[in-house]
């Protein structure tokens, strides 16, 4: 009668979408047909009741399904008789050599049918174990927030060690119970199943007795945030815990572990300030100890917790990544590199370091990471000729490879820099070549950002820059960022004055006036770099004394081609300096450039690509430009070699006058 009763009643498979939190009861009552058992930790709504689990072992896995997988039946059965059997021994545990082979072993499997494989081979297993061969399936099938392939979960032998799990809950060791629910929330099983429910059951007992260590705790917190989310009940007390240890008893593994969770999400918004502050002060102590993992956690924490404060103590991870340069993996170099550009921070010996190490794995490194290589050394401003030649090397071999993205943020750093590698035309012929093929892969804010990068080392993408004036592509990029930004128009505008003054043969559309600005010179992201105001009034009293009136030279002066100039003087046709007020009778026009240290790469005496075609663009306008860099006009102590230097850069031909 009862199993009519169960037959009647239909098996739903529980579907979450990403991101939903379920809270877990384990005090809510369901009624079974079979055994009448009302206990939640024993019956189980999704797998059947134990009676019956003990009349056909008959059980299933089912999952979260998370778009755009989709998971049209999770039910699987296992019989007895037909699947692997685990015992997860406590009493006599493999041996640390015995377990540090098994771990080596999995690290090298490649597919999960290697990881089933292996655990069919093995004789005895601990809870740990079993824990790490479900984190490695999820290693390796993970991507994008759901499995790649969901059928795994329907492996005789992953359930078998599931069904396992769930029976011998009880007598699992801390370790092995935290470790193997977060091992589950990364396989997305349905956090109401029978597994789930008895592995979160037993972590709240435990946690209520306070027996586990910072370690533990931070493995239960990771978990908890994936189930229940940032708001849970369980973390906060799981919090409570960890801010009640000692600081300076902690192991440089927990340091670590805590920032992590803190990371995960814990310590947003603000949360847990004062505990982070005494970690940080805490972690400059414990710096030179740190692993190329512990460095790059570290770093990667600070910057998503936006902890601009630390300062100290990022400068001090700076100085311990020097040493681990060579022994970072690709992922964790990432992750360096990102923070130090968050933070706007490196350092010599970084930089040495790195010059060694990135020519030596330019052709084998992760495409994301030469990226943010490249991006690194462009945002600080330091050209490395060794790196960016290797890089470019490396670029004509793999660019097929990389995404649109890695692309043009590899170009970018060229431009910025103002640099070309001894091989620029292979590496300009293979961007066109990615622009032909690949042109409709371009988000348009990304393809602007590689047109502009290149004509900022004069090459001209002439054959797209018509594409990118046309109505289609200008509302595709309005509609990409809720309207185009100035920094946007900007780049449009210049485009279009290169093409104008440097490419006479362009005959493509033009950009509609509504679409230019009037001025490089804004703040954010502007075109041009303000001028170095020490400098510039040091200058400016050295024109004086050269000019004889201040009223004989114009400062900061916007011309019809959106640049602005430092200093502007005029002269008449026989050479005489007009006053800045004069519009009439001009013959000549000099542009003084005032280039102070911003202006340059922080590393070499090179003008940025932004400050060179600015001054490439006012000598197609006409202007005779006169560069005065900071290196130079530092050097001089007087008043009076102030006035002969200007005299010799602006008047090279003329007898100076005195006043």
């Amino acid at each position: 009668m009862a199993l009519k009763l169960i037959q009647r009643i239909p098996f739903r498979i529980r579907c979450y979408p990403a991101g939903s939190v379920r809270p877990l009861s384990t005090s809510s009552q369901v009624l079974c047909v079979t055994c009448l058992c009302t206990s939640a930790g024993r019956c189980i709504r999704i797998w059947g009741c134990r009676k019956l689990l003990q009349d056909s072992v008959t059980r299933s896995l089912t999952t979260i399904v998370r778009e755009p997988a989709f998971i049209t039946s999770s039910s699987v059965g296992i019989h007895r008789d037909s699947v692997p059997r685990f015992c997860l021994t406590q009493l006599h545990r493999p041996t640390a050599i015995e377990e540090q082979s098994f771990l080596h072993r999995l690290e090298t499997c490649s597919s999960s049918r290697q990881i089933f494989r292996l655990l069919r081979s093995v004789e005895i297993m601990s809870d740990t174990m079993a824990a790490a061969a479900l984190h490695r399936v999820a290693d390796l099938e993970q991507e994008g927030g759901a499995l790649t392939n969901p059928t795994v979960l329907e492996e005789a032998t992953i359930r078998a060690l599931c069904f396992q799990l769930e029976q011998d809950s009880g007598r699992l060791t801390n370790a092995g119970l935290v470790s193997a629910l977060l091992a589950c929330t990364r396989l997305y099983l349905d956090p109401w199943s029978t597994l789930m429910v008895r592995l979160m059951s037993e972590s709240q007992a435990r946690l209520d007795r306070g027996e586990m260590t910072i370690g533990e705790l931070c493995t239960l917190g990771q978990a908890i945030l994936a189930i229940e989310g940032p708001g849970s009940v369980m973390l906060e007390q799981l919090m409570e815990q960890i801010q009640r240890q000692e600081l300076s008893n902690w192991s440089l593994a927990d340091l670590v572990a805590v920032y992590r969770l803190l990371q995960g999400g814990v310590g947003v918004d603000r949360k847990y300030r004062d505990l982070l502050n005494a970690m940080h002060s805490h972690a400059v102590t414990v710096t030179s100890r740190m692993d190329p993992a512990a460095v790059s956690g570290v770093l990667g924490a600070l910057v998503t917790l936006n902890q601009m404060q630390a300062m100290p103590l990022v400068i001090n991870l700076c100085k311990q990544a020097v040493r681990h340069v060579p022994h970072f993996t690709d992922e964790e170099l990432t992750h360096v590199l990102g923070a130090l550009m968050h933070f706007g921070h490196s350092d010599h010996y970084f930089m040495g370091a790195m010059e060694k190490y990135v020519p030596t794995v330019a052709f084998t490194s992760h495409p994301e990471t030469i990226t943010k290589v490249m991006q690194f050394f462009g945002r600080r401003n330091i050209l490395s000729p060794p790196v960016f030649d290797a890089i470019a090397e490396s670029f004509v071999y793999r660019a097929d490879d990389y995404s649109t993205s890695q692309v043009a943020r590899q170009i970018m750093a060229f431009g910025k820099l103002g640099y070309l590698p001894p091989n620029a035309g292979q590496v300009f012929r293979k961007v066109e070549t990615i622009l032909h093929t690949r042109f409709s892969h371009f988000q348009p804010r990304t393809l602007l950002n590689l047109l502009h990068a290149c004509i900022l080392v004069e090459r001209f993408p002439v054959n797209f820059v018509s594409k990118v004036f046309s109505s289609y592509f200008l509302q595709q990029l309005q509609e990409q960022s809720m309207g185009i930004d100035r920094a946007a128009l900007a780049q449009l505008t210049q485009l279009y004055m290169t093409v104008k003054l440097e490419c006479p043969f362009y005959e493509g559309p033009k950009l509609l006036p509504k679409y230019r600005v009037k001025s490089f010179l804004m703040s954010g992201r502007s075109l041009e770099t303000p001028v170095d105001p020490h400098l510039y009034n040091s200058v400016k009293t050295g024109l004086v004394d050269l000019l004889g009136d201040r009223s004989y030279f114009g400062s900061k002066v916007l011309t019809p081609y959106c640049y602005t100039l430092d200093v502007e003087i005029k002269l008449d046709e026989e050479g005489y300096v007009l006053p800045a007020s004069q519009t009439d009778d001009v013959y000549k026009r000099i542009a003084l450039c005032i280039d102070g240290q911003k202006r340059f790469t922080s590393n070499l005496r090179q003008l940025l690509g932004k400050e060179a075609i600015k001054q490439r663009h006012l000598r197609f306008l006409g202007y005779e430009v006169v560069q005065i860099p900071y290196f130079e006009f530092e050097k001089l102590q007087s008043k009076t070699s102030m006035v002969e230097y200007l005299h010799q850069k602006i008047f090279p031909h003329t007898y100076r006058l005195s006043w």
